[in-house]
């Protein structure tokens, strides 16, 4: 049809959703209709035509009420959830970023799993609870299976939008509930404890400036010398440390996986230092006089490393890598057991549980939630009252007097 349209240099007029011309070969009138994409992903149309504009325009209207009672535009009607779950994920890897793209490939194997065999047009709310029951039998947590359950919904509206017949109340579909997490501060008395044991390490300094600037720990490992201004006394958050998984690992030289867009810079093997995910985690933050120091001191003793990194890993034939997150959250614990500190819970603090503390601080303080929000990098503000331009003066007192309750004076 394209090719006839090519030769006789038609002319076409849009209507809704399709077009209609009139075909210079024999004066007969067509109409085309947008219908969705087939499996494979290839556009589909329908064609129509008579012999005048009206008819055609009735018969455009009547095959797109015909399509609307169908509830579907894509005759594929046999597709399966693990076939289309194959095919969405493909059409959402140039859109988002990795970490969030490997949530959804996570619970795309347990979607398939659980459901994998039932057809989309098949679907009821009972399998969108069979995902969340698959996950309570192998016993992972009702956090897991509501982020689950938030990719089985996005994953079955793109269906919908390809003109998959997804049935309305699937989508409607109550959510499980999230468990209460007891993430929580540590007691003053047992941050002391650890602070006074990392200071014994060599990059003791590592753990006092998380506690001191609320770093999350992928920012504090993407830390490099260039965003440490000791001049100036600022302290830069632009970057975070994260491993992106290959096109091919079997070679190497195909790059990597990552949205159209995104911004990273490669440092070695599949490590990279990439933006934050928001406007807010980009943020520019005083040292006090203590955290320069310290910096001082540790950038003189630091191990060299060609990285850049202010707190870099070990090197491995004789080249230079980041700090690992595993070796890292493994030092954490090793701190808290060797002062025998550990969560009520009985379980140890986790590594972003500093961050809880800091923040802890900061209100304790009285601080201006503005203040806190430019230190801690989160968008609460930014998403209820845009953002709020924060004087550094204040976010310095305010971070001197985390350093006093902290002893880093």
């Amino acid at each position: 049809m394209a090719k006839d349209m090519a030769k006789e240099n038609v002319t076409r007029t849009n209507y809704g959703t399709g077009s209609i011309y009139k075909r210079a070969s024999d004066g007969r009138w067509m109409g085309t209709l947008e219908a969705g994409f087939t499996a494979s992903g290839a556009r589909k149309r329908i064609t129509v035509s008579g012999k005048t504009e009206a008819e055609v325009k009735r018969r455009l209207r009547d095959k797109r009420n015909e399509l609307e009672r169908e509830g579907r535009t894509n005759v594929k009607r046999t597709t399966s959830v693990a076939r289309w779950a194959e095919v969405w994920l493909d059409m959402i890897q140039p859109r988002i970023r990795p970490s969030a793209y490997e949530t959804d490939r996570a619970a795309v194997r347990v979607i398939v799993a659980a459901i994998g065999a039932v057809k989309l047009s098949d679907m009821t709310p009972a399998d969108v609870r069979a995902v969340a029951k698959y996950l309570r039998i192998n016993k992972k947590s009702t956090s897991t299976a509501l982020r689950y359950h938030g990719s089985l919904i996005r994953m079955l509206k793109a269906a919908s939008l390809d003109g998959y017949a997804i049935p309305p109340n699937v989508l409607l579909a109550d959510p499980p509930k999230a468990a209460v997490h007891d993430r929580r501060a540590l007691p003053m008395v047992d941050t002391l404890a650890v602070l006074e044991h990392a200071s014994t390490l060599p990059a003791g300094s590592r753990w006092a400036l998380a506690f001191l600037q609320g770093v999350r720990q992928a920012e504090t490992l993407g830390l490099t010398w260039e965003q440490v201004d000791l001049e100036r006394g600022l302290l830069t958050v632009s970057w975070q440390l994260k491993s992106l998984r290959y096109l091919d690992k079997a070679n190497p030289s195909a790059g990597f996986q990552m949205p159209d867009g995104y911004e990273a810079r490669h440092l070695i093997g599949a490590a990279h230092l990439v933006r934050p995910k928001s406007k807010a985690g980009h943020r520019v933050i005083p040292l006090v006089d203590w955290a320069e120091s310290a910096l001082r001191t540790w950038r003189e003793k630091a191990p060299p490393n060609d990285l850049g990194l202010v707190w870099p890993g070990n090197d491995r034939k004789g080249k230079s890598w980041p700090r690992n997150a595993a070796n890292d959250r493994d030092e954490w614990h090793d701190i808290q057991a060797a002062v025998n500190v550990a969560h009520p819970a009985d379980r140890l603090y986790t590594v972003h549980e500093i961050r809880n503390t800091t923040a802890t601080l900061l209100m304790e303080l009285g601080v201006p939630e503005s203040v806190r929000i430019a230190i801690m990098g989160h968008s609460s503000i930014a998403t209820t009252r845009g953002y709020e331009h924060v004087d550094q003066t204040q976010t310095r007192l305010a971070l001197n007097g985390v350093a006093g309750r902290l002893g880093l004076t």
